[in-house]
């Protein structure tokens, strides 16, 4: 993959890029116009291949210029097409009004205004606003975008122009409301908002098209993030030497599992164990402990009724995961007041983090994996204001608390304390059940284990869990689905190709 398929960049950022091909590389802002046009038409027609009649809203910045020449493309293909403009004629400047002056010259007719949706329509195709969008959508547009919504709820497909009106290409917050697409094409650059917050709702299936932009234009922007992909997982899951043994794969100890919760640890220890770790220990309640061995004897399962039981443990371990049915109760806080003060690398989940947040501690050497809630806790806000920038937050946690960190959700993001920030697009919401996250830390504290660095354990890890989820989703559906039921795809997806 390129540069411009990986990275994921700002608004501001593509407009660069924008201004870059176009005084830098000499293609006139007109012809860029034409080329986003053409391969959006192209997307349309390979998605929606017998469509008879389309309808487009354009408004009158570039993104309606995007759509005037879509409509135009389609005129010329023998569509019936139907354009409505919202805005005032006098707005559209520059190679917007040049794009709605060759609709016209094609013969194609602009209604002002909106009234109703044609009851033909097979496909509605939204440019109404394009990356610059800054505040609540109102008026006719917020009546636009409602009829296109109830329009695409009625059967007809929903095509976005560059991202779907009404979708933060920062954030991917709404702003107010938000067009639901079945597909989006967009251009130049990855948008970050198209695959975090509410964008993966809205955005249906996105293609990405460079419009022919020079690697050289990207060279020196640094992205908001990074999407993580197959060839990071290759990169860093190498195949292991002939003479490989146990030892050498890493010792992983599982803290959890209160009273009424041993089936969370249990999941975590089971998935550090189809992760590739080469030993994994188990400290949990005692009355889990028969239990838990004669489900899985390859868990070394130890009764642990205070701290000072878990001593031995720490002396053979090169990570701890805690969390998972942790509690907060006093056994819960004492287990988790002597791994704070170990010297072993940690990835910290659940009520481990509740404890966290009740008294925050910038230790360092830990991987931290809240959910937006557990991450609301963790920046004293409300959850509203975590999902509102998801990376803003993300990036304050691990700067506040010294920690590498995995903000859990459609869209997953890592980031560094140095700053770094990646994404996982893989994942279903057949994942958002009880025990997922669990799953998550038993991958990822096995990748510790095993030797990675936190941050490559955090960001492969996520990919991993996402990529069997999506497997396991294939073999029965998403609803339904359990964490267990990705136990047997981890294991695909920590030996690639």
């Amino acid at each position: 993959m390129q540069a411009s398929e990986i990275n994921l960049y700002s608004a501001e950022q593509v407009g660069e890029l924008d201004r870059r091909v176009i005084e830098d590389h000499g293609v006139p802002g007109f012809e860029l116009m034409g080329r986003a046009a053409s391969a959006a038409f192209d997307c349309l027609r390979k998605r929606w291949p017998h469509t008879r009649h389309i309808t487009v809203f354009c408004g009158p910045g570039n993104n309606g210029g995007d759509g005037f020449l879509i409509a135009k493309l389609a005129l010329e293909s023998g569509l019936k097409t139907t354009l409505f403009f919202l805005g005032k004629r006098e707005k559209a400047k520059g190679d917007a009004r040049s794009a709605l002056e060759a609709f016209e010259k094609a013969d194609g007719h602009i209604l002002s205004g909106f009234d109703a949706m044609p009851q033909d329509c097979d496909v509605v195709v939204d440019a109404l606003f394009g990356t610059g969008l800054g505040r609540d959508i109102e008026g006719v547009f917020r009546d636009a975008v409602n009829a296109i919504n109830t329009a695409g709820a009625s059967g007809a497909g929903v095509f976005g122009v560059d991202i779907p009106s009404g979708l933060d290409a920062d954030t991917g917050k709404l702003w107010g409301v938000a067009v639901k697409v079945d597909a989006t094409a967009t251009f130049i650059g990855r948008k970050l908002g198209l695959v975090t917050g509410a964008g993966p709702a809205y955005t249906g299936d996105v293609e990405f098209c460079s419009l022919g932009a020079p690697p050289e234009v990207f060279a020196d922007l640094s992205p908001l993030a990074r999407c993580i992909g197959p060839a990071d997982a290759i990169q860093a899951l190498s195949p292991r030497p002939r003479d490989a043994h146990k030892g050498a794969h890493g010792h992983l100890l599982c803290v959890g599992g209160n009273h009424g919760m041993g089936g969370a640890v249990r999941i975590a220890a089971e998935a550090a164990l189809r992760s590739g770790a080469g030993l994994v220990s188990v400290a949990t309640r005692a009355s889990h402990v028969a239990a838990m061995t004669q489900a899985h004897p390859e868990l070394m399962c130890r009764g642990v009724e205070d701290a000072a039981q878990m001593e031995n443990m720490l002396s053979a371990v090169d990570c701890a995961a805690i969390g998972p049915g942790l509690g907060q109760d006093a056994w819960a806080r004492a287990l988790f007041a002597r791994l704070l003060d170990s010297k072993i690398s940690l990835v910290v989940d659940a009520d481990a983090l509740n404890l966290l947040a009740a008294e925050p501690l910038a230790r360092g050497q830990w991987i931290l994996t809240p959910h937006p809630g557990e991450a609301a806790r963790l920046l004293a806000e409300k959850t509203p204001h975590v999902q509102a920038d998801r990376r803003a937050a993300v990036l304050a946690m691990a700067q506040r608390y010294n920690a590498v960190v995995i903000l859990k959700g459609a869209g997953s993001l890592i980031a560094s304390p140095g700053g770094d920030v990646w994404l996982c697009d893989q994942g279903n919401p057949g994942m958002a059940v009880g025990g997922m996250g669990d799953l998550l830390t038993g991958v990822v504290a096995a990748l510790v284990a095993q030797g990675l660095a936190l941050d490559t354990a955090a960001r492969i890890g996520v990919y991993v869990h996402a990529c069997a989820g999506d497997a396991a989703a294939l073999d029965g559906g998403q609803r339904g689905l359990l964490p267990t039921d990705l136990l047997p795809h981890i294991r695909q997806v920590v030996n690639p190709v």
